[in-house]
C-alpha cells in the first residue's frame, strides 16, 4: 500500500534554502519544524538564526514532517509563515490609549483549534477588544487557516504571543486590569460589572483554564447552562462573554 501523502499546506516553507531565505527576508515566520536527528550541517546555522529572532523551534518525527510537506524534499526542515506579524502587549495598550478607552484584552489559555482562534479574533474585533494574547506553546498560532477563520479580523486586532500566560496576567493586573477567567462554578456573567480595564481569560477547549492561570484570575465568571450539556464551544463562550463585557462598557 502506498504511503499516505498530502498537499503541502499553503503557509509552509519547505527545505533548507527556502527557509534560510525566508529568515533573511522580512517575512514573518511563526515556527520552524526540524526532523529529529537533522540538526547538523547547514540546519545548525538556520536554527541559530531562528533562535536569535525568537522564533519557536519544534523537533518532530521525520514521518510527520514528510506528511506536512506533502512528500516534498524538505531536507529535514520546514517553516510555517505567519499570516500577520505578532504584536506586543504594549501595542495592545497603545491601541486602547489611542481610542481613549480602558483596555479590553482577551487572553487565551492554550486554544488549540485554529478555527476557534480565528473565530475569537473575529468576535474580538467586532466587540471592540483592543487585542488578543496567546501563549507561544500548546496553542494555535497565526496560520493562514486562522486568518481565514477570522474573516480578515487579524488585520485589525493586535495578537501578542507570550512565553507564560500566568506571568502575563500578573503584569496585566499591575497595569490596572481586572482579570476575569471563564470557567465553571463562578459568578453568573450577568452579575459581573466588567467595568474599567478588563482581561477576559478563555481556557483550552478540553481542559479549560490551567490551575496556575485560574489562580491568577481576580474573578471566575460562568455562563448558566440550561440544558443537559454542561459546556459551550470555546469560541462561542468567548463570544457571549466578550459582548457581555462590551455591553457593560457602553
Amino acid at each position: 500500500m502506498a504511503q499516505e501523502t498530502s498537499k503541502p499546506k499553503d503557509d509552509i516553507i519547505v527545505g533548507r534554502n527556502p527557509v534560510s531565505e525566508a529568515l533573511r527576508s522580512s517575512r514573518s515566520i511563526d515556527r520552524i519544524l526540524v526532523a529529529k536527528g537533522a540538526g547538523s550541517g547547514a540546519v545548525v546555522g538556520i536554527l541559530a538564526r531562528a533562535k536569535k529572532k525568537g522564533i519557536l523551534i519544534k523537533e518532530v518525527d521525520q514521518r510527520k514532517l514528510d506528511y506536512l510537506c506533502g512528500g516534498a524534499n524538505h531536507q529535514g526542515i520546514a517553516a510555517f509563515a505567519s499570516v500577520k506579524e505578532y504584536a506586543s502587549v504594549d501595542d495592545i495598550f497603545t491601541l486602547a490609549e489611542e481610542r481613549g478607552e480602558s483596555p479590553f484584552v482577551v487572553v487565551l489559555d492554550e486554544i488549540e483549534d485554529p478555527h476557534n482562534l480565528g473565530a475569537i479574533i473575529r468576535t474580538a474585533e467586532c466587540a471592540g477588544a483592543h487585542g488578543v494574547i496567546i501563549p507561544k506553546r500548546r496553542s494555535a498560532s497565526l496560520s493562514f487557516a486562522v486568518g481565514k477563520a477570522s474573516a480578515g479580523a487579524v488585520e485589525y486586532v493586535p495578537v501578542a504571543r507570550v512565553t507564560n500566560i500566568a506571568t502575563t496576567l500578573e503584569e496585566l493586573k499591575k497595569r490596572g486590569l481586572w482579570v476575569y477567567g471563564a470557567d465553571m462554578n463562578g459568578t453568573d456573567f450577568n452579575d459581573c460589572e466588567f467595568g474599567g480595564g478588563v482581561a477576559l481569560v478563555i481556557g483550552n477547549e478540553g481542559k479549560g483554564l490551567g490551575r496556575l492561570v485560574r489562580e491568577k484570575c481576580d474573578e471566575i465568571v460562568s455562563l448558566p447552562m440550561k440544558g443537559k450539556i454542561n459546556s459551550l464551544n470555546a469560541s462561542v463562550a468567548a463570544g457571549v462573554l466578550m459582548y457581555a463585557v462590551a455591553s457593560k462598557r457602553g
